[in-house]
């Protein structure tokens, strides 16, 4: 058995996009309440391999796609590491687990899990060919998460919070967009539809217009925080870093962007950091 295949189907390294989760307390100051951090470890599992059980679906309706992208084509499913059989089985045992354990957490959370489930499957299937509407479903994944994790640990959800991750998501979701068309070239329509409809110069103009969006709206959730303010300039920076990468031809993927590249990341954890001092001190 190929372990590491199977690692490598379920993109574990996307299970970073589920500590959306945790924002609503976090940010909220009650994430270090007694029993708080241990309460997230369910629903995030749940989360988790429900998104790997649509990762490998995605990977399945690609799968003859795939085959022919210069990256795409190392993925298990399309070098054949894993049979699409065993892939199917594997899918369908993480779906069941991740609803199981949605349903532990409570009914609304289920209901989001749920919702998350319908899209990415609507995505899987039609909507990652139409342009902006596959943006806008990358986006309410996010969303989405955002809202089970308030629900979760009982923490309610700002609407300035609420605008901040909307934008952040889109912002970074048409950043990865950006990065396939500037990195597949010619080709890009070939391997993604969407991205053969989308005029020149579109991504990137939105981009940049959403990435002062997100700044603003950012400001004005941290406005009335004296300590929070001040990681503005990191938000600031953190936009303009991941612009440099996509625009520099480096991956555009926000998970493996923030992984890879060590000023994002560096600017990830003190933004962390200062959020810390400035909420729990």
């Amino acid at each position: 058995m190929n372990f590491s295949g199977y690692l490598n189907i379920l993109r574990l390294h996307q299970w970073l996009k589920n500590f959306t989760l945790f924002f609503p307390p976090f940010l909220g100051g009650a994430l270090l309440q007694p029993g708080m951090l241990s309460r997230g470890i369910v629903p995030f599992l749940a989360f988790s391999l429900v998104s790997s059980a649509t990762y490998i679906f995605n990977d399945i309706m690609d799968l003859e796609h795939d085959k022919e992208h210069p990256t795409k084509c190392r993925r298990p499913l399309a070098s054949g590491t894993i049979d699409k059989s065993h892939a199917l089985i594997l899918m369908l045992a993480l779906l069941l687990c991740g609803v199981l354990l949605g349903g532990q957490t409570s009914p609304r959370f289920l209901l989001f899990v749920l919702l998350y489930l319908l899209i990415s499957v609507l995505y899987s299937l039609e909507l990652k060919h139409r342009p902006i509407a596959d943006i806008f479903c990358i986006t309410v994944g996010f969303v989405l998460r955002l809202y089970a994790g308030g629900d979760a640990f009982g923490v309610s959800v700002s609407a300035w919070l609420f605008l901040t991750v909307f934008l952040l998501a889109l912002f970074l979701s048409v950043g990865k967009r950006c990065s396939e068309s500037l990195s597949l070239g010619e080709n890009a329509g070939k391997h993604r539809r969407a991205l053969a409809a989308y005029p020149e110069g579109f991504l990137e103009g939105t981009m940049y217009l959403v990435g002062a969006a997100v700044l603003v709206t950012y400001s004005m959730y941290v406005i009335n925080q004296p300590l929070l303010v001040y990681t503005v300039p990191l938000c600031m920076f953190g936009l303009l870093r991941y612009l440099f990468c996509v625009k520099s031809g480096k991956n555009g993927d926000p998970t493996q962007a923030l992984l890879k590249d060590g000023p994002l990341l560096s600017i990830a954890i003190v933004w962390v950091l200062m959020v810390t001092w400035g909420v729990y001190r």
